[in-house]
């Protein structure tokens, strides 16, 4: 059973994983460095520790500790009793859900050892934006995408915000670091997978026209909003596909786009 403890002095050192987190600057460096990351809400806090990650402590406001209890009484971690104000000294921010975990972080696959095991993989070039990254994690959970591949300079799926957008769902879907940009890609490609790139380009395919769910391994290619896919990333892809516009819109935001071509790329999507 884990520790209740009362807490009144936001600079108590037992608080450190929490201080901060509107600096995004300094928990970019921070988490990965000490192996954490943080849960916010009941619901998110649940999902992380059903998908096995280990909780190093909870911070709850006095209303939230009998919602958790379950969970403080399974766990070992510590938990912090804090007043909301308390909670915003040492946060930066209001908080509105009552509850964060620092959480443990669980070593990287490879991207061999996903390549190895799935069929419809998401690969995402500098998308660094976690609002961004959190949406794309939650579509390709809901889309039975099996994996995500992040080119080295992705924004971390694990940071608060893409946690929170994503619901939970960046505990779901397996993900790797890709070691190199483009060079990365070939080994993609060795392991058996069409290299799809999703841009709005007029030269691109329609999905419909290049029919991804029927082939046998897939790896769309995704870029970062408005900049979309770098010149090489395109010229290393093995076609270009793009979503059919109307009424004169050019493209979607990369998270809505990314939903449709994760319907299309889906192997339990009807066939014509």
């Amino acid at each position: 059973m884990a520790d209740l403890i009362t807490v009144d002095d936001p600079d108590d050192p037992r608080l450190r994983d929490y201080t901060g987190l509107t600096d995004v600057e300094l928990r970019r460096r921070r988490e990965p460095a000490e192996g954490l990351f943080i849960a916010e809400g009941e619901k998110v806090i649940r999902r992380a520790k059903d998908a096995g990650y280990e909780m190093r402590s909870m911070l709850l406001s006095a209303k939230w500790v009998d919602v958790m209890r379950d969970v403080i009484d399974e766990l070992p971690a510590p938990v912090y009793a804090v007043s909301p104000d308390l909670a915003e000294r040492v946060t930066g921010y209001h908080v509105h859900r009552g509850a964060l975990a620092s959480m443990q972080r669980k070593p990287l696959p490879t991207a061999d050892e996903l390549l190895a095991t799935h069929r419809r993989v998401v690969v995402m070039e500098a998308v660094n934006d976690h609002t961004n990254i959190g949406a794309i994690f939650r579509s390709a959970a809901a889309l039975g995408m099996d994996a995500v591949l992040l080119s080295p300079d992705c924004a971390d799926p694990l940071y608060r915000r893409s946690v929170k957008v994503s619901m939970g769902a960046v505990f779901s879907v397996p993900y790797a670091r890709l070691e190199s940009w483009p060079k990365g890609l070939e080994g993609v490609r060795e392991a058996g997978f069409s290299l799809l790139a999703l841009t709005p380009d007029e030269k691109a395919k329609s999905l419909d026209e290049v029919a991804p769910h029927r082939m046998d391994r897939v790896a769309l290619m995704l870029g970062a909003e408005g900049d979309g896919l770098s010149t090489q990333a395109l010229v290393a892809a093995d076609e270009w596909v793009r979503i059919p516009m109307a009424h004169g819109v050019d493209s979607l935001n990369v998270g809505a786009a990314a939903a449709v071509a994760f319907y299309a790329v889906a192997t339990g999507r009807p066939q014509n």
